[in-house]
């Protein structure tokens, strides 16, 4: 029996007429600004594909947000469940796109060729010139944004080949499920702002599919503005509650509060009837071939029992919340089948099928184990029932959510189900449906997903995993790993907030993490063994009362660093950009020296010495950055820089120099300058000896003591002219850029002592510690 994709009879229709007319295609225009000309696919009046095949169809997008972009398809002679579509030729054009390296995770390359399109690339960024009233040298850039789409049953990936020419790969992930057309394959949006082609092109897909929503929609768990610790780098699999208690106990005697607790794999029923291989070596976890047994704890946790760890975590230690790990499939090597207590579960032995495309990338020893020792499949029908009783008993123990890990072995498991994208959807929707009625915090972060299979079918989960791991054993990962993130949020920060995964603050990379997850809007936990944490580094991420100064946005790369290699070119440093409710916050990374290699398909150094490199930021680094000013801004901004402690006045287009070793960083909080009055100017900064300073100030405001504007005032005896009040949350030092001495200044209408520099403008006054958890205090500076 043969499945076709479920399209309709009108699209259908529509095929057949296209087929018809694009042997003698001259032009096809879609969209004002999108049109195959000649055979040439042109945006804005540029050509980006040369040759442009005959069964290629370009449709409109239609209905409102669609109408500036344009579907890409393609039809084929014969049915088959998977295609390869020569799309046109791209050469000489700057890209850059996000592909998975591995099965599980995505990461950047940088090309100007159809032939340095990666296999399994689901995202990519061109640029290019607007070219439509001639070629000028100011002419605007322009960025297009391509983005494979799944159609029915199919999903579609990009690549290359070796005539340079982008293709659509196109697979059902089983032999049962063929097709021979796709109409909305590739969804392409362009403009001149490249963070809102990407925004507008996911909400037109959010439309166009209709079955995933965009982060914006969503509700980010609690946990995000909180401190929190992991077990896994800690104690990985042999974990225990004693050990969780343990570090539990010695960070909150230094003075540092975890807020939330993740317990990681190693708390589960699980056996392995697989036999040991004493010469493998597994780097994503040496129990791959272990089945759940039991949806309860194991013994490790028996002894006192899940529901008295969790009590005592909150009850001892003021954690808030307790979220434990399961994998998707339920344990690495799913369910055992007709296991004592599941047998309900209809689960069978299923052996996975990679897609050729992640074959082509990385091997995994984890996929060549379950390939032979199979994997336990609880039925697509009964995995809400499978996920439903497992995260009631964790709610029974005071559990409030999940880190659902391993997702994508899903999508080698379509065979029989049809095909990956059907099978991915129907977990997905069972896993969120269950996390609906369990954990009422939407309490769940995604892990190892990074496929748009699943994707394209989240219509809950706010907070993703976005990249691979924090390995701190390996001296290759760790610019890969700020890199990586970076260039993946500028696509999965457009689903849920990323999510930088934890580090150990007395790691010799530790603070360089910090910052990273500092800027990057990130949860920020670590995974710290008993006794060794670096209290004075954590506190400059975490306040007294176990809340963190989280950026507004997901952090991402400047538009300068868009299409530069910041982790291979030998030249470039990383900028990410941000920012908080009223300032911008640049941090400056230098990722240099090691990378994914395309030729021995795995991460190495490939410079053991890379060089000190010197850059330049500047306010409009921060996109957004007018947003946060006031309607009359001049383009004045004032710096800060966490490292030196330095203020500087910015004015508009100007710029600041900064110069980077290897694994070395530096954050710049920039202010947008508010004109007092003629004469007095003011910009606020936040709490100095915070990373993320700016993320101390909710909100600030300026009243004027009479309605006409002062002129010079000299003499600082005279009445206030203006008052500036501001929201602060936190302690410590807290400072805001004047251009005069202001009379006096209060905390919660108590007069309080402040500093003023005359030569940088900066104002400094301390912060007591509130007593109220997430307290706002009422700053005023009279001028």
């Amino acid at each position: 029996m043969f499945i076709d994709t479920f399209l309709g009879d009108k699209n259908l229709r529509r095929t057949r007429v296209n087929c018809q007319t694009s042997p003698t295609r001259k032009k096809m225009t879609v969209t004002p600004k999108i049109s195959i000309n000649d055979d040439n696919l042109v945006v804005h009046g540029k050509t980006i594909l040369k040759g442009v095949h005959d069964n290629i169809i370009l449709t409109a997008g239609s209905g409102v947000g669609l109408v500036s972009g344009a579907f890409i398809g393609a039809t084929a002679s014969e049915r088959k469940c998977m295609h390869v579509f020569p799309v046109g030729v791209l050469e000489d054009t700057r890209f850059m796109c996000l592909f998975r390296f591995k099965l599980w995770w995505m990461t950047q390359r940088m090309g100007a060729c159809g032939n340095d399109i990666p296999l399994e690339t689901q995202f990519m960024l061109v640029e290019s010139k607007d070219t439509t009233e001639g070629e000028r040298e100011d002419s605007p850039t322009i960025y297009t944004v391509f983005l494979p789409l799944l159609e029915g049953q199919f999903r579609a990936v990009l690549q290359g080949n070796e005539k340079n020419e982008m293709e659509i790969c196109l697979e059902s992930g089983d032999n049962a499920v063929e097709t021979n057309h796709g109409l909305y394959l590739v969804y392409m949006n362009a403009g001149t702002n490249p963070f809102e082609v990407i925004n507008q092109a996911v909400k037109s897909v959010e439309q166009h599919l209709q079955t995933f929503h965009h982060r914006e929609k969503k509700e980010l768990p609690s946990i995000i503005d909180w401190f929190g610790w992991c077990t896994w780098d800690a104690f990985y699999t042999d974990v225990t509650a004693e050990g969780v208690e343990d570090v539990l106990k010695s960070l909150s005697e230094g003075g540092v509060r975890p807020c939330f607790l993740i317990i990681d794999d190693g708390w589960q029923q699980i056996g392995n009837e697989a036999p040991k291989d004493t010469n493998c070596v597994v780097q994503e976890g040496a129990q791959f071939a272990n089945r759940l047994t039991g949806i309860k704890e194991n013994k490790k946790f028996q002894t006192k029992g899940l529901k008295h760890v969790v009590e005592e975590a909150k009850k001892q230690h003021n954690v808030k919340y307790v979220y434990v790990w399961h994998a998707l499939a339920g344990y690495w090597g799913g369910v055992q089948p007709a296991g004592p207590g599941l047998e309900h579960y209809d689960t069978a032995l299923a052996y996975p099928v990679q897609s050729p495309g992640v074959k082509g990338n990385q091997p995994d020893i984890v996929m060549d184990s379950l390939a032979v020792h199979g994997l336990g499949l609880v039925h697509p029908k009964m995995v809400f029932n499978f996920y439903n009783e497992l995260h009631a008993y964790l709610a029974s123990c005071g559990v409030d959510g999940v880190k659902v890990d391993v997702q994508n072995i899903i999508e080698t498991l379509g065979a029989g189900h049809g095909g990956r994208v059907s099978i991915t959807r129907s977990y997905v929707q069972a896993l969120e449906a269950s996390i609906a009625q369990n954990f009422p915090d939407n309490g769940c972060i995604a892990c190892m997903n990074h496929n748009t299979d699943g994707l394209y079918s989240s219509k809950q989960t706010a907070l993703v995993r976005a990249s691979d791991d924090y390995y701190p054993r390996d001296p290759a990962s760790h610019t890969i790993h700020i890199s990586s993130v970076c260039y993946n949020s500028l696509f999965l920060g457009e689903f849920m907030q990323p999510d930088w995964d934890m580090f150990q603050s007395l790691h010799p990379t530790a603070e360089y993490h910090a910052a990273a997850r500092a800027v990057g809007g990130s949860p920020i936990y670590v995974s710290d063994k008993p006794g060794s944490h670096n209290f004075e580094l954590l506190k400059k991420l975490i306040l007294p009362d176990g809340s963190v100064l989280r950026a507004q946005l997901p952090g991402r790369p400047t538009r300068d660093c868009l299409f530069v290699d910041p982790a291979r070119d030998g030249t470039s440093l990383l900028k990410i950009w941000n920012v908080n409710k009223c300032t911008g916050v640049v941090g400056v990374f230098n990722c240099q020296g090691a990378g994914w290699c395309r030729v021995i398909k795995k991460t190495r150094i490939h410079d053991a010495s890379p060089g000190t490199l010197t850059s330049a930021v500047q306010a409009t680094d921060v996109d957004n950055i007018a947003q946060l000013a006031f309607p009359d801004w001049n383009g004045d901004s004032v710096v800060y820089c966490f490292r030196s402690g330095e203020v500087v006045l910015l004015q508009r287009g100007a710029s600041l120099p900064v110069t980077l070793e290897v694994l070395e960083y530096e954050v710049f909080h920039f202010s947008p300058v508010k004109k007092v009055v003629t004469n007095i100017s003011f910009a606020p900064i936040g709490l100095l000896d915070m990373i993320n300073s700016g993320g101390a100030i909710d909100q600030y405001e300026v009243h004027l003591a009479f309605e006409k504007k002062a002129q010079n005032f000299d003499d600082r005896s005279h009445s206030p002219i203006a008052t500036v009040s501001l929201k602060v949350r936190g302690c410590g030092r807290f400072g805001v850029y004047i251009s005069h001495r202001p009379l006096k200044c209060s905390i919660d209408d108590a007069d309080t002592f402040f500093n003023y520099k005359n030569e940088s403008g900066l104002l400094t006054m301390n912060i007591p510690v509130p007593q109220e958890e997430m307290y706002r205090w009422n700053i005023e500076i009279l001028v």
